[in-house]
């Protein structure tokens, strides 16, 4: 081949003149639109029957979960007749209790957030709150205010092992009675939880239904610096028996 050939060719690969190039890009993409496909078709029905992650929007558990953790969260832990305990980290849907008149959003951006919160790539939306049970139906809570042990029908409960560093257990006083199917809820960051104290003069008077709880909180997945179970605290044991309706250990 002469060398103005040469020169010739060498110009037209520069030039990228590969006409097998298109094909296999589109294969790649074909390929990674199956993956994304069957990954959805694993991960979504156990999302919504089995076990779901959550990203942590907010300080309000801190330390047991920190803002940006990512937890798992047990959807069967109530089912089949199951009820949340004293001391359990659960996850809700506030919608009507804790948040009111929050607009429903629509259009492909929302559906896309909407699938990042389902895979606990995005922070749980505005109506998902992560707290403790601290009572059940048929408990009697009590505070005094700063200074003073949360009380669960009479029993001072011991909150040292997960209360935020120089939290109260309350900064405020209340007495209440959970009623039947519903639970009393703080954060464990008192300080900076908007929890069931926070909503005594609404209609449903701080009282989270039963019937909201998505699940319970199991295992903080992410950073895995942080990996660690969220146990249900000991400080409750004191309190088995002592309740007005039905014991739940």
């Amino acid at each position: 081949m002469s060398e103005r050939g040469e020169a010739n060719g060498r110009a037209r690969r520069q030039k990228g003149a590969d006409p097998s190039e298109g094909p296999r890009t589109g294969s790649r993409l074909r390929r990674l639109l199956r993956l994304l496909g069957v990954l959805a078709v694993i991960v979504l029905p156990v999302n919504a029957f089995v076990a779901r992650p959550f990203a942590v929007p907010s300080s309000s558990m801190e330390n047991t979960v920190r803002p940006g953790d990512r937890l798992l969260v047990n959807k069967l832990a109530y089912a089949f007749d199951g009820h949340p305990r004293r001391g359990d980290v659960v996850v809700f849907d506030g919608r009507g209790h804790f948040v009111r008149g929050v607009a429903k959003r629509t259009g492909v951006l929302e559906g896309l957030r909407s699938l990042g919160r389902d895979l606990g790539l995005m922070p749980a939306g505005e109506t998902i709150f992560f707290m403790r049970v601290m009572g059940v139906g048929g408990d009697r809570v009590t505070s005094t205010g700063p200074g003073g042990r949360i009380t669960v029908n009479g029993v001072p409960i011991d909150e040292s092992s997960y209360l935020a560093e120089g939290d109260e257990p309350s900064d405020v006083a209340f007495d209440v009675v959970v009623p039947d199917g519903k639970l009393w809820v703080m954060g464990d960051h008192r300080s900076a939880s908007h929890d069931s104290r926070d909503h005594l003069g609404d209609p449903a008077g701080g009282f989270v239904p039963e019937r909201r709880v998505i699940g319970r909180a199991e295992w903080v997945v992410y950073p895995f610096g942080h990996w660690t179970g969220v146990d249900r605290s000991a400080a409750f044991a004191a309190t088995a028996g002592t309740d007005g309706h039905r014991d739940r250990r």
